[in-house]
């Protein structure tokens, strides 16, 4: 695999909206839909085993990895899957695209009588819960720019996810990994599958535990910038 460093990505990312005036809107919609192709797939792998509902449980973290998540989560919903989106922020602390795509998918999730619901260590019971009658899970919780270990409530959060046994996949990165050297932030998340932006990055290698299969998503970065 060519593989890329974080650091890289988020210039690459930059050149891709100053340079080639690709805005954010459309990278994270790209990004948000290649998840939920993957989920899609997955989620058809679990009804061929005889599983006969598509519940699936979205965890979207603050940043724009959460951001991806709840495209993602509005695309499952627009396709008549069952989707519990827990949201580890304020939503008045979401910015830019994400607070974006939060509005959108809490739009989307009322048509189907849902809501986002904010997850804290007070309301884990209802998570788990949600856990407990999904078939998959999708984690965004955290991006390429983890650099610390993981605190409260995301530690425990992790933890019941990886304890449900149940399908999960990751956004970009499974939450925890070092995405540059592969060190693990006290916990991390062990996906089945990760869709991962443009290139594998560097601290996938030898992290095969954690990251499942890993499926490379174009989402309309240049290959110019990819190749230099």
């Amino acid at each position: 695999m060519n593989y890329i460093t974080p650091a890289k990505m988020r210039e690459i990312d930059k050149r891709t909206q100053e340079e080639f005036d690709i805005p954010a809107t459309i990278l994270m919609e790209n990004a948000g839909r290649a998840v939920f192709q993957t989920a899609i797939d997955m989620l058809a792998t679990e009804l061929l085993t005889g599983k006969k509902d598509k519940k699936t449980v979205v965890v979207a973290g603050s940043g724009n990895n959460g951001g991806d998540a709840l495209v993602a989560a509005r695309h499952l919903i627009n396709n008549r899957v069952e989707v519990d989106i827990f949201l580890i922020a304020a939503s008045e602390k979401l910015g830019g695209e994400a607070k974006a795509n939060y509005n959108r998918a809490e739009k989307v999730a009322r048509t189907m009588a849902k809501s986002i619901e904010i997850l804290t260590e007070g309301n884990l019971s209802s998570f788990k819960e949600k856990l407990k009658e999904s078939q998959l899970i999708v984690d965004g919780i955290f991006g390429i720019g983890l650099d610390r270990e993981v605190k409260e409530p995301q530690k425990t959060i992790i933890q019941l996810i990886n304890e449900s046994q149940k399908s999960v996949l990751a956004v970009d990165v499974p939450s925890g990994l070092d995405a540059t050297d592969g060190k693990i932030f006290g916990v991390c998340i062990e996906a089945e599958e990760t869709v991962t932006f443009a290139r594998p990055k560097t601290g996938f290698r030898g992290n095969e535990k954690y990251t499942g299969k890993v499926i490379i998503a174009d989402i309309s970065i240049p290959k110019v910038l990819l190749e230099s």
